[in-house]
């Protein structure tokens, strides 16, 4: 695969996770808060973190 297709799929991957997170958090009534924007940045470790992390 030659870079710019790998880059493409990337990017089109976590905005897909950042809308998935968000229509998730709407549909829940569940603060979303940053993780639309970490999800953008590291894609599937931010919906990791979205679903995972437990505020205390």
């Amino acid at each position: 695969m030659d870079l710019a297709a790998f880059l493409a799929a990337t990017l089109v991957a976590h905005i897909g996770f950042a809308i998935f997170v968000t229509a998730h958090a709407a549909l829940t009534d569940h603060d979303a808060g940053n993780w639309p924007y970490i999800t953008l940045v590291l894609g599937l470790a931010g919906v990791a973190g979205y679903f995972f992390y437990d505020e205390r």
